[in-house]
């Protein structure tokens, strides 16, 4: 958590005459909304992390802390993409937010089209989430970031504006009505965020349907930055705003390789029985163990707590010892007497 941070909060370091776009920001809000900006990114950062881990947290890969560091950002894979587009979506939505409860400086409602006419029966009014604040300072703080010219850079800028496009899209309509007794004859209506749940859901679509880049290799080999510009261009002509891109294939999640942070599925929880499980978390046994080679293994522990607590007069409190044995299935490493050994079953990198 600590390496995401201090990749997009490494600007708030460099206060010298070598990073332009910081110190001129730094002039222009002022010391202390400056650091109430920073303190917003910092929460929006841990939220957008918070909300990875939630998305992929029955998936053989389930966003990692390494994901968040350097050597996991390095890679331009599909998981790389959903990183930085939730990272991103985190950041302006915590702006955003903190923005209309009023506890950002020289911020607020967006009242731009308070009373105009939205639609039949309805005007602009109340008070608008600011979405167009939240982006704006959220891309000066992790855009600053990619200050490289190659296509890694510029996936990881597209992916970060789909993100924030992402923030936008999930946006809700809320309306009031008026009129006599309440015909609601005429609403006012003003828009207002999701929960960030809504937003992570959107994201996870885009990240299964994210689009692997082809890039001309010769002209960027070619080391001539024109040549490198063009090669780019060409290759983002065909990809929407607001969708997700990668260059690199996923490696193995199954497997072990602590090299490049990757843990395996080997130790991992997966759920069999339960009530109001969907279908994906049902079958994270299958996806997490059987398809990687391994069994489920069911373990059981014993949990002792207090129960059956009652007050005595005056003054203590007396409880009774109650044991729960708390039933978890892991993926295992198969014995060689189960005569299956160790083989994935390939059904890609999920």
């Amino acid at each position: 958590m600590l390496h995401l941070l201090f990749w997009l909060l490494t600007l708030l370091y460099k206060m010298c005459p070598g990073h332009a776009w910081v110190a001129s920001n730094f002039l222009m809000t002022g010391p202390k909304t400056y650091l109430t900006y920073s303190r917003s990114v910092q929460e929006g950062a841990m939220s957008g992390i918070e909300e990875c881990r939630h998305q992929f947290a029955w998936e053989r890969w389930n966003c990692p802390e390494s994901a968040t560091q350097f050597k996991g950002l390095r890679r331009a894979t599909r998981e790389t993409s959903f990183v930085h587009a939730i990272s991103a979506a985190g950041v302006m939505y915590t702006l955003t937010r903190n923005c209309s409860l009023g506890d950002l400086e020289n911020c607020g409602c967006d009242v731009s089209k308070n009373g105009k006419i939205g639609g039949s029966g309805w005007l602009w009014g109340g008070c608008s989430d600011n979405v167009d604040f939240g982006e704006r300072i959220s891309k000066q703080y992790v855009d600053a970031q990619e200050t490289g010219q190659d296509s890694r850079a510029a996936v990881n800028l597209h992916n970060n504006a789909a993100g924030r496009l992402a923030v936008k899209a999930t946006m809700r309509r809320i309306c009031r009505c008026h009129g006599m007794s309440e015909s609601c004859s005429v609403q006012t209506c003003w828009t207002q965020l999701s929960d960030l749940r809504d937003i992570g859901n959107y994201l996870k679509l885009k990240h299964s349907q994210a689009q692997k880049l082809d890039i001309n290799k010769k002209r960027m080999r070619a080391g001539n930055s024109a040549d490198n510009r063009g090669a780019i261009v060409d290759a983002f002509g065909s990809v929407a705003q607001t969708e997700l891109i990668y260059l690199e294939d996923s490696p193995d999640y199954c497997r072990r390789n602590t090299s490049v942070g990757l843990y395996g599925t080997e130790g991992r929880e997966c759920l069999q029985h339960g009530e109001g499980l969907t279908q994906w978390e049902r079958r994270s046994c299958r996806r997490l163990c059987h398809e990687c080679g391994l069994k489920v293994e069911e373990r059981r522990t014993e949990v002792v707590s207090s129960c059956n607590c009652k007050f005595q007069w005056c003054c203590t409190v007396n409880c009774e010892d109650c044991s729960q044995v708390i039933v978890k299935h892991v993926c295992a490493r198969r014995e060689a007497a189960d005569g299956h050994g160790y083989r994935r079953r390939d059904r890609g990198p999920k």
